[in-house]
C-alpha cells in the first residue's frame, strides 16, 4: 500500500538534473521533527545507457528548510547507468530498487525531504522512474 503523500517522484522520465515532481510541482515532504527510518522506493521502467557512459545518481535528500533553500543532505542514494560508469560488469535494468534511509545523519535531523536526480553523461532520453517513500 502507498500512501499519496509520500509520494516523491510520479512515473516519467527524466533526462537532466532534477527535483522529483508529483503533478507537475516540484514534491517536497514533511516527515515531522522527530528521526524517521524507512525505504526509498524506486521504480524504474526505462533506462538509456546507449552510449556507455550515461550515470542517473537518484537520491533522497533530506533538509530543515521547507523549500530546501539553504542545506540539504543526501540521505539515501542509488547509482544506475551503464557499467562503464558506475562500475561492476552489468549496466543497470528496469526494475524496482528499494534503499534504508534515515532521516538523522551525523546528530541533525532533516524533517524535510524529496527526491533528486543526478544526471550525466550522453543523453538522449534518460530514465523513466517513480518514487515514495515506505515504511
Amino acid at each position: 500500500m502507498i500512501d499519496y503523500t509520500h509520494i516523491l517522484k510520479d512515473s516519467g522520465l527524466v533526462a537532466s538534473d532534477a527535483a522529483g515532481q508529483v503533478g507537475g510541482s516540484d514534491k517536497i515532504v514533511d516527515l515531522g521533527a522527530g528521526m524517521v527510518e524507512g525505504h526509498l522506493v524506486i521504480d524504474v521502467t526505462a533506462i538509456e545507457i546507449a552510449s556507455n557512459d550515461e550515470f542517473y545518481d537518484i537520491q533522497l535528500q533530506g533538509s530543515s528548510k521547507s523549500d530546501f533553500a539553504d542545506t540539504f543532505e543526501v540521505l539515501a542514494s542509488v547509482k544506475l547507468g551503464a557499467q562503464e560508469v558506475i562500475g561492476g560488469d552489468q549496466d543497470s535494468t528496469a526494475g524496482r530498487y528499494m534503499v534504508p534511509f534515515r532521516t538523522e545523519k551525523n546528530g541533525t535531523t532533516y524533517q524535510y525531504v524529496r527526491a533528486y536526480t543526478d544526471v550525466d553523461g550522453t543523453i538522449a532520453t534518460g530514465v523513466n522512474f517513480s518514487a515514495y517513500l515506505s515504511k
